[in-house]
């Protein structure tokens, strides 16, 4: 078995298990009512309902108020043409519909139903997406083949008054044009001049080239070709109306004899159809959009060795300026969505294209940039387009459409208030899940060298492999190789000691006696004898990665997946100390769930802290939440509200307050506060209406040990949120005490973040 079919079985087996467990699929549905007792549900359901079922009966229009409707899509799907899988048909094809529902709902917070239709006629696929139209607010139309997704579309278009969207051709689309306006406004080529040639004529390469007519583009300048060649007039093979549009008065019959002089060239079609002679006769600066998936119509190390001055966009995430479909369409939805949009016009289209190139322009923000470490890319060759993570994209893109939808007379709704509607969608950028991507960002290609305490742990094992893919950083695993050879084998990883990985073997290892000498070295003088030494460098595992880190064999460590935290942190302490100006540790646990990210502390460390303990901690942990992007609003709780009770523990929160005001004053906190006047705006308004806290807390800070522990582990189980950390706050190099009941997944988030703070030095 080759190798590359090796990774490829092995990702599938991830991923039949990732669909499978802990329940089949990636959806569910959820009340967002309240159901506990016999009123709520009169109120729900009869005879309460028949209130809102009149008011719509008398204005349809209130649909909008009364219902999900308003931001509920539909993704349907006949099957004919899933990815690069073909003609499966609509069952097959439910994976991806849950998948495209699932980027619906974490980039810009749309529900979606996914609608897989056994119809394979334009005429029944017309009448059945139609009939559906009381329940929806937009149709995302999915993985239909060409030619009859054009003619679905267009009927769909004609008979429905709500969003009808077909992503594969328009989501590509709009991003190849903001793409071809940026790379051409670099080369300074008038859009009215160009030529432009493409590879392929399906639906995708088609709309692509539509929208760019529509932006300026010349038709006479367009050339296509596909599977029978150059499209020229008289040619009748694999010749439809939508495509005969371009057929070109010409001789020339292969893509060889149409692309001298291409300042654009546009693939959607395979991998190898340009060849690297054709780049060289394309005309200055050209850009070659080789957008075929997985392997592109030719790579840019063979396009950039005969053309330099070259511009390269692909699909693939591992090149600069992916062109991706995330990039649009759950915001071209949004901004639809949201101004109640009878359709998606040429003029929100041209919107998102505007939104989408001027934002590739945009100066990184100072939260961006401490975001991504400190080094954000700027507008240029290798950045033609934003990032499909970029957290801006829907502050910029869903503004427009829902503007060009308002201007050009097809919104239902108009918003009156664009400065609440920018709120709005900046709340949701913090609250969409997405949370750890800027530390994944920060972390690839960083080559920062994480040490594992738990080598031999299954957790560490699949999170070595999934680090090593994703080049998040280079682990270093403690534990017996024989071992670990073993369990990979029995686990199905591919991953190898001493091929893929390095190792610290704790019985037989050559840099035993240094690691001895330096640990005595360091505790001699706290009752371990040099016997006692030899004993823990063979033994403990904690020990030995804390030496590693400190001899500069290792750049970060985590431990902590078997034993106690008090141990393995009395031996980070032992062994690594505390940075400099810092009093003691503390720690900060990060809770993401559907309601966005909430960082906690002290969750593992300081039973009572005092007046300063609290301050410091809390300074140090805003200092984390910066490095994801955040802006940290800090509040400090307490069961006293704003000075409603004196106790020891309030008064240290007041202590505390008047602390960081001194000390820290550009940092957004108040105190002390209740739990809800923290989680409330309008809780806190209501008791104190002059308070320095602004929205909804991100930083809660607790009193004692006992409060934040049990609050955290009580939110992780009711909220069924991911728990990030604990991340160790205080640590002289990047060390950091997990907890035994870490998954894998915890476990790859912590290694990310390890690697960042080795990279950045704290």
């Amino acid at each position: 078995m080759s190798e590359k079919r090796l990774v490829g079985s092995e990702l599938e087996e991830a991923a039949l298990f990732f669909h499978k467990e802990p329940k089949p699929g990636k959806l569910e549905i959820r009340a967002t009512k309240p159901l506990g007792n016999q009123r709520d549900l009169a109120l729900a359901y009869s005879p309460g309902v028949a209130a809102p079922c009149l008011a719509i009966a008398a204005d349809p229009g209130l649909a909008a108020d009364y219902t999900s409707r308003q931001n509920l899509v539909a993704v349907v799907s006949n099957g004919t043409a899933v990815l690069g899988l073909g003609n499966i048909g609509p069952l097959a094809s439910k994976p991806v519909m849950e998948g495209k529902a699932v980027l619906f709902k974490k980039f810009a917070d749309i529900d979606v139903f996914d609608i897989e239709i056994d119809a394979t006629t334009v005429e029944r696929v017309v009448d059945v997406v139609s009939a559906l139209e009381p329940t929806f607010g937009g149709i995302n139309l999915e993985d239909i083949k060409a030619p009859e997704c054009f003619e679905i579309e267009a009927q769909l278009r004609a008979r429905m008054k709500i969003p009808v969207f077909h992503d594969d051709q328009h989501g590509t689309a709009i991003i190849v044009a903001a793409a071809v306006l940026n790379a051409m406004e670099l080369a300074g080529k008038a859009f009215g001049s160009i030529k432009v040639v493409a590879s392929g004529a399906g639906a995708a390469a088609l709309a692509c080239l539509n929208l760019l007519v529509s932006l300026g583009v010349k038709r006479e300048n367009v050339w296509v070709t596909d599977l029978e060649g150059v499209v020229h007039v008289g040619r009748e093979a694999l010749m439809d109306r939508w495509k005969a549009v371009y057929a070109q008065p010409t001789d020339a019959r292969q893509l060889a004899e149409v692309i001298d002089g291409a300042d654009v060239f546009l693939g959607l079609s395979a991998a190898g159809v340009l060849k690297p002679e054709m780049v060289a006769r394309m005309g200055e600066r050209p850009l070659i959009l080789a957008l075929a998936n997985p392997n592109p119509e030719i790579t840019p190390e063979e396009a950039l060795a005969v053309r330099p001055d070259a511009v390269m966009c692909t699909g693939r995430s591992d090149y600069p300026n992916q062109v991706n479909n995330v990039l649009c369409f759950p915001y071209i939805f949004r901004g639809a969505l949201d101004v109640g949009a009878t359709t998606i016009n040429e003029e929100m289209k041209h919107a998102a294209v505007r939104a989408i190139a001027a934002l590739a322009k945009e100066e990184p923000s100072d939260v961006a940039a401490r975001a991504y470490g400190g080094v954000s890319e700027t507008f240029g060759p290798h950045y033609l387009i934003p990032s499909p993570f970029d957290n801006r994209l829907i502050l910029r893109i869903a503004p427009a459409v829902a503007r060009a939808a308002m201007e050009s007379g097809v919104a239902a709704r108009p918003i009156t208030d664009f400065a609440q509607y920018l709120d709005k969608l900046h709340r949701f950028v913090f609250r969409s899940g997405l949370v750890m991507k800027p530390i994944i960002a920060a972390a690839k290609g960083s080559g920062m060298r994480v040490i594992y305490a738990d080598g031999e742990d299954e957790r560490v094992l699949r999170a070595a492999q999934v680090v090593l893919e994703d080049g998040l950083c280079v682990p270093i695993l403690i534990g017996r190789p024989s071992v670990i050879e073993a369990r990979c084998q029995r686990f199905g990883l591919k991953i190898r000691p001493g091929r893929d990985f390095a190792t610290i073997n704790p019985e037989d290892d050559p840099r035993y006696r240094d690691y001895v000498d330096l640990y005595f070295d360091l505790v001699g003088r706290k009752g371990v004898t040099p016997d006692a030494a030899r004993t823990v460098v063979r033994t403990n595992a904690t020990v030995i990665a804390a030496l590693a880190v400190m001899r500069g064999d290792a750049d970060a460590l985590l431990t902590g997946l078997e034993g106690r935290f008090v141990k393995h942190l009395r031996d980070i302490r032992n062994i690594i100390g505390l940075a400099d100006g810092v009093t003691d540790y503390s720690t900060l646990s990060l809770l993401i769930s559907n309601r966005g990210a909430t960082f906690l502390t002290d969750t593992y460390v300081t039973e009572e802290p005092t007046a300063l303990e609290l301050a410091e901690m809390t300074r140090l942990a805003a200092e984390q939440v910066r490095r994801f992007g955040m802006t940290p609003r800090a509040a400090l709780l307490s069961h006293s509200n704003f000075g409603s009770a004196d106790c020891p523990t309030s008064l240290r929160m007041r202590e505390a307050l008047a602390i960081l005001r001194r000390e820290a004053p550009d940092l957004e906190v108040d105190g002390e506060m209740h739990g809800d006047a923290a989680l409330s705006q309008a809780v806190r308004d209501r008791v104190m209406p002059k308070s320095t806290l602004t929205g909804e807390a991100n930083l809660l800070v607790f009193p004692t040990l006992d409060a934040a522990n049990i609050t955290l582990e009580v939110m992780k189980v009711t909220s069924e949120a991911l728990h990030v950390g604990p991340i160790l706050l205080g640590a002289a190099r990047p060390a950091h005490v997990l907890t035994p009941s870490v998954t894998s997944r915890g476990v790859v988030n912590m290694s990310a973040f390890a690697a960042v703070c080795a990279a950045e030095g704290r």
